[in-house]
Parts: C-alpha cells; sequence; structure tokens
C-alpha cells in the first residue's frame, strides 16, 4: 500500500512566464526584452490564433492563451481532463495560492519546467545567455517563496558552455533539481559530446538531465510545420516535439554516456511512455549485433527516468521496463495534450497497476531522480 508519509511529486509542473519574467533581466541585457504578441486566427488556412513571444525579430517560444475560468472549465469538460488552474498560480504571480492549489490536489513537491524556451529563443549566444539568466533568476526568487514545495530546472544557455557551467552553479545554489537540455539544440543531438563538460559538471553538482520535451532547432522545426498546413497544424507538435525524445532516447541507451557518467541521471519528460517497448526492442537488437547482451532494465541500469501518462498502458510497460523508471506529472498550467490537472489523483485510484508500483512512480523515482 501507498505509504502513509508518501511525499508526494508532480514531476512535470509547469511556470507560465509573463512580463514579469523578464524584469530579472540585467541592465545591460534589457534591450533583448521578449515582447508577448498573439498572432490571429486565419479561417482561410485553418490556424488557430497562436500566443508567443517576439524575440529578435523573430516570433518565438510559446505562450499559453490566457483563457478565462468559464472557458478552462469548458475545456476540461470537452476533453475529459482537468485543467483548471488560476493565472496568478500559473505565472507564479501568487506563489501562497500556487501551494494552497497543490495542498487541495495532494501534492507536497512541484518540479518546475519552462515554458518559453520549448524551441531555440536565438541564435546569439549572448541573447541566449542573457535570456536563460533571467529565468533561472526569476526561479531562484519562486523558490524562496515556495517554502521548499517549488524546486526548478535550471535552463542553460547551450551555445555558451562556460556561461552554462555557471548557470547550473547558481541554479543547485538557488534550488535548481535538474538540467534542461532539450533532445535536439541547434545541430546537435542531446548526447553529443560538445555537452561532455556540461554533464561532467552536472554529475559533480548531483544534478540530472531533465529533458523536456522541446526542440531548439529551428529548420527541423519550420520543416515539420509546414508539413502540417491548416487545420492539421497541431499534429506538427508529434514530430516536432515528441518524436525527438524518442530519438534522444534511444540515442542515449546505446551510447557510452553512462559509463562515463555513471553517477548522472536522466529523465525524458511529457513525451508520453507508450514508445518505451518499442525503443527497447531496437536497442536490444543493437547490442546483439555489437556482440553484446542488453542489461536487463536497461533505463534503471542507466538512471534513465520516463514520466508516463494515465493514457499509456502503465501495467504493460512496467512488464517490459519494470516500475523503477517511470515518473508522472500533471503538466500544471498548460492546455495541451499533456495537461490533467488531476492526474496524480486519478493514478492513485487506479486498479490496475499494484500500489507497491504507484508508491515508486508518484514517489520514490521522482525523488531519486531529482535528488529530492
Amino acid at each position: 500500500m501507498l505509504h502513509t508519509q508518501t511525499m508526494v511529486i508532480d514531476a512535470d509542473a509547469h511556470v507560465l512566464e509573463s512580463e514579469r519574467t523578464w524584469d530579472y533581466l540585467e541592465p545591460a541585457d534589457r534591450k533583448y526584452r521578449p515582447v508577448p504578441i498573439t498572432v490571429p486566427a486565419d479561417p482561410a488556412i485553418g490556424r488557430g490564433r497562436r500566443d508567443a513571444w517576439v524575440i529578435d525579430g523573430k516570433i518565438r517560444g510559446l505562450r499559453f492563451p490566457l483563457l478565462t475560468a468559464e472557458e478552462l472549465a469548458a475545456l476540461s469538460a470537452k476533453l475529459g481532463r482537468d485543467m483548471n488552474t488560476q493565472q496568478a498560480s500559473r505565472e507564479m504571480g501568487d506563489v501562497d495560492l500556487r501551494i494552497r492549489h497543490m495542498d487541495a490536489l495532494g501534492i507536497h513537491v512541484q518540479v518546475l519546467h519552462n515554458t518559453v524556451f520549448i524551441e531555440s529563443v536565438s541564435d546569439r549566444p549572448e541573447m541566449e545567455v542573457a535570456l536563460c539568466r533571467a529565468w533561472n533568476r526569476w526561479m531562484a526568487d519562486v523558490w524562496k517563496l515556495g517554502q521548499g514545495r517549488l524546486r526548478w530546472v535550471c535552463v542553460p544557455p547551450l551555445q555558451s558552455i562556460p556561461d552554462a557551467i555557471d548557470e547550473i552553479r547558481f541554479g543547485k545554489a538557488h534550488g535548481a533539481v535538474g538540467v534542461q537540455i532539450p533532445p535536439f539544440a541547434g545541430n546537435r543531438l542531446m548526447t553529443d559530446p560538445s555537452f561532455y563538460p556540461l554533464f561532467e559538471e552536472a554529475e559533480r553538482l548531483d544534478l540530472p538531465i531533465a529533458s523536456h520535451i522541446a526542440n531548439a532547432t529551428p529548420w527541423m522545426v519550420d520543416l515539420f510545420r509546414a508539413m502540417y498546413p491548416g487545420s492539421s497544424a497541431v499534429g506538427a507538435a508529434f514530430p516536432v516535439f515528441l518524436v525527438p525524445a524518442v530519438i534522444a532516447t534511444q540515442a542515449l541507451l546505446i551510447s557510452p554516456i553512462s559509463e562515463l557518467f555513471p553517477r548522472l541521471r536522466w529523465g525524458i519528460i511529457e513525451a508520453n511512455a507508450q514508445w518505451i517497448p518499442y525503443v527497447l526492442n531496437d536497442v536490444k537488437e543493437r547490442y546483439l549485433r555489437r556482440g553484446e547482451e542488453m542489461p536487463q532494465h536497461i533505463l534503471s541500469a542507466k538512471n534513465v527516468y520516463v514520466a508516463c501518462q494515465n493514457r499509456d498502458d502503465v501495467p504493460y510497460i512496467i512488464s517490459r521496463a519494470g516500475d523503477d523508471c517511470l515518473l508522472i506529472g500533471t503538466d500544471y498550467g498548460h492546455t495541451d495534450t499533456s495537461s490533467d490537472v488531476d492526474a496524480i489523483a486519478q493514478f492513485r485510484q487506479r486498479t490496475d497497476i499494484s500500489e507497491d508500483s504507484k508508491q515508486k512512480i508518484i514517489s520514490d523515482n521522482p525523488q531519486r531522480l531529482y535528488g529530492l
């Protein structure tokens, strides 16, 4: 049974950046301040409204529309998932409000991921450094107000590894419990050796790599979005953001990284988990071609954790990968296909998963991944 003192951890919660986020830009960097923009819907091509930021003269990143309480309730009813959150809670304008909502949801700790860096924010290193620095300092202040219950994943500027190392050191000293590296960054895969100095420092600091779905390779984002025109454009999220996480995980499992950095932990966040058996079949074949036997429960053996969702066939995934590698989150604050504010409460009520496995997925595994 679930322990009476179980620490329930939301492994994938979000903050929505607002104008206030960029107040943390240093004076010399204020020329880089992002500007919110709403691109209107275009019924002629079936494109809906898009809320984003103008950064470096280009439409970048992601902002979720500020839906009213009535609109959120209607969306929740339509999709059969709870998406009801208050703006001041989503944007951390009222940290106490966020904590009170966590209490109502039965969540002890939320691990906060960014929203804006789901795509590349700039191809200029100095601008990326400025925006990452501001975001990280914003989160440091949220952590101070969060009573130990709001932890966060540091965003390093990957175009400048020395600055990236400085940022994760700052993060470690100010409540961060992970380092965000997207599956694709520029023309590099997450496992690229150019990131090894960052991995080395993250391992030394006992910070995991928490690879939330993202795609910081602009040409790839543009390519797939162009392939999904009109009313099908919403489907572009699958090749743009979800599939890269699967590719990066497969690369990680066949790479020497776990031998080079044996204490470094990895989290694959918001990519679902239904693909795990497919990847394991492929990786097993790669091992056989090398004349080796794939380690049993290779995800756990290589310190890799994957966030599942209630719509995944979790019992089957456990039968193939074990239950020591799974987490669950709510995607708190977003209104996309992964969002379900009540996901953890629903997960606890499932009867097709053992109580021991539930304990691991909502508490033990995220504690190990994030070092809580």
